[in-house]
């Protein structure tokens, strides 16, 4: 083997893995680390550490085997990555690493149980954690959105998530979904206890939609690519999920808000699916019945 041959199987990994990082899994991945260290700090490394490690740990077990059955080949699960840190840095840092374990299996679940074509339907991360609040009565308290950290920090909170929606082309999905958040929050007060939807504009809430809005909203499989459709999807998940907040006070009320969103456009996709098998069996048809008429 030459020096030169050496030297390309040598750098191979590290290209790779530079590669990787400039993606949009590798950026996401980069950017929730450099929000997890200081919000980890804070709250304690040995508090935090055990449920984050859990939901990446099983969320990646269970992800790598799927993705196997379904493609054919093996591949680093770096979706599931994503999702076990979500559910990591969402879930309260007092769960239980089980509990945490749970989250992450339940959105793995939710990933490859309801598809269109090759693409999942529901947030994964948003279902998991939704469903974990009710089967093991979860606390959310988004400690790696950074709401316990001085409130110049949501500067690197607010550049990220932007850097973030501007990198996936979705800026006019989280501008929608933020717009139609404050002011239904803002002209709610008028029927509504203003002290309740205070709440909204203090931390953590306004931490958490922060938060929200660039990472977890704008997740490419589930939210649509065009402008105008991004718009009429961050109004439905910003207007549902408000609604379920007045409604019932929930602590997934933005996470609710996103899954309807989710089946909104999941159904789009289902119709525009079947469109196009309609339209292939017609083109395909159409000669046979030239020849026929022949």
């Amino acid at each position: 083997m030459s020096d030169s041959t050496s030297a390309a199987v040598h750098k191979s990994p590290w290209t790779a893995l530079l590669r990787w990082l400039r993606s949009p899994k590798g950026l996401f991945t980069a950017i929730l680390l450099i929000l997890t260290a200081p919000a980890a700090h804070h709250a304690g490394w040995m508090l935090v550490l055990p449920g984050l490690a859990s939901a990446i740990l099983v969320a990646m077990l269970l992800d790598a085997p799927l993705i196997r059955w379904r493609d054919g080949e093996w591949s680093v699960p770096d979706g599931a990555l994503l999702t076990g840190m979500l559910v990591g840095v969402v879930l309260s840092p007092h769960a239980t690493w089980w509990v945490a374990a749970g989250t992450a299996a339940l959105a793995i679940a939710a990933k490859h149980a309801l598809r269109v074509k090759r693409a999942n339907v529901l947030n994964p991360a948003a279902a998991g954690l939704v469903v974990s609040y009710y089967l093991f009565d979860s606390g959310q308290n988004w400690w790696g959105a950074l709401p316990d950290l001085p409130p110049v920090w949501m500067l690197l909170l607010g550049s990220t998530a932007a850097f973030m929606a501007w990198r996936l082309h979705k800026l006019p999905l989280v501008l929608a979904l933020l717009g139609v958040h404050f002011v239904l929050a803002t002209s709610a007060t008028y029927v509504v206890d203003p002290v309740r939807l205070a709440e909204l504009y203090r931390a953590p809430d306004l931490q958490m939609v922060l938060f929200f809005a660039g990472f977890m909203a704008t997740d490419p499989p589930t939210s649509p690519p065009k402008a105008g459709d991004q718009v009429t999807y961050g109004a439905i998940a910003a207007a549902t999920g408000f609604g379920l907040y007045i409604a019932i006070g929930a602590v997934y009320f933005l996470l609710g808000g996103l899954l309807v969103a989710n089946l909104w456009e999941g159904w789009r996709k289902w119709k525009r699916a079947g469109s196009a098998r309609a339209a292939r069996v017609t083109s395909a048809a159409a000669p046979r019945t030239e020849a026929a008429l022949r």
